[in-house]
């Protein structure tokens, strides 16, 4: 322990590379709504509505190595918690008030992410006019595969697909996504100045639900990866 520090210092969350190495994380930032029918599935017209967002801490990651099946633990309080599968960008540069073109070049990898949501604290939460993290920030709340390294390059489309205990429960393609992968990062770059670092989990497709102990969830992007993990007893 450094003597600069009165207690230890907490580990730095990191997700593995594929291909070997670790990608340090220092914030995560989550599009909402970036699907026009998992919008209307949860009650907002994607019409009227302007790019909205939240965040969670880095240190909810769950990396899941390449290969591997991670062990989600269910959450404390809650009934009710649904998977949402997401494209996660990896930025390799950042800077401030980007333009579309400057976003795509912070652009270093993509991951196939899970936002795991507590529904039922969130919608709680949306009743009283509070923030959601009571629903969307918890221990292993951002489940992610190992990052694919791809540096400048934009995905506009490809299957993303969720089976649980080997039932489809979410399939969509990324050409679906309202706001495309370099307008997300200018649209956070104009309140935040983005750091190498940074994961962006850039909205799901229709069809949430939940999960219980003992299911399987197997997420798959086109062209990215796929991220397997079973849901376990805390």
């Amino acid at each position: 322990m450094s003597d600069k520090y009165v207690i230890a210092a907490p580990a730095q969350p990191a997700v593995p590379v594929v291909g070997g190495g670790l990608f340090p994380v220092r914030r995560i930032y989550c599009v909402a709504r970036n699907y026009a029918a998992h919008a209307r599935e949860m009650g907002a017209d994607p019409s009227r509505e302007s790019p909205f967002f939240f965040t969670k801490p880095a240190d909810t990651v769950l990396p899941v190595a390449e290969g591997g099946c991670g062990r989600f633990p269910y959450p404390p309080a809650t009934r009710s918690v649904d998977h949402e599968l997401e494209l996660v960008v990896a930025l390799g540069k950042g800077g401030a008030e980007l333009s579309v073109e400057q976003a795509a070049d912070c652009i270093w990898g993509y991951a196939v992410g899970l936002d795991m949501t507590r529904r039922d604290l969130q919608a709680e939460a949306k009743a009283k006019g509070r923030p959601w993290d009571i629903g969307k920030v918890f221990d292993c709340a951002a489940p992610i595969s190992a990052i694919v390294p791809a540096a400048g390059k934009v995905l506009t489309s490809g299957e993303i697909c969720l089976e649980v205990n080997g039932q489809i429960r979410q399939r969509g393609d990324l050409a679906e996504m309202i706001w495309s992968v370099p307008e997300v990062i200018a649209f956070f770059s104009r309140y935040y100045r983005l750091m190498p670092g940074d994961l962006i989990f850039t909205g799901t497709p229709e069809g949430v639900g939940p999960v219980q102990p003992g299911d399987h969830l197997s997420g798959r992007i086109l062209g990215v990866g796929t991220l397997t993990l079973e849901v376990v007893d805390r």
